[in-house]
């Protein structure tokens, strides 16, 4: 499946980040790409959707990391939804699951801006 980050603007300042695929060492640059976009435009409440992600390499996970203290410095935060099982087991076993938000549902993660 090829890999694929579909960035659109919600209310009050909130862009959902869908992910398709693989965030691994190949599609990791893009995706980085889009996040940087974003937070120069001043957009840090950013929810990232991995519904239809199907694998994350530590490449994929070290981009989330490498921007998650600008962003919380800039008043925003990243929060995920819908993160399938296998993925949801990594960020446990790395410690994703206490530094960062994890909700089912969008409405829910809005909610917490």
């Amino acid at each position: 499946m090829e890999y694929k980050a579909l960035a659109e603007e919600l209310e009050n300042g909130i862009v959902k980040i869908s992910v398709t695929g693989f965030l691994d060492a190949h599609t990791a640059p893009d995706f980085e790409e889009l996040l940087k976009s974003k937070i120069q435009e001043g957009k840090v409440k950013i929810i990232v959707d991995m519904e239809e992600l199907d694998y994350i390499s530590s490449t994929g996970l070290g981009v989330f990391m490498g921007y998650i203290e600008e962003i919380r410095e800039k008043g925003g935060d990243i929060k995920f939804i819908n993160i399938p099982n296998k993925i949801y087991r990594i960020f446990s076993v790395l410690g994703f699951t206490s530094i960062y938000e994890i909700y089912d549902k969008l409405q829910d993660a809005i909610k917490e801006f």
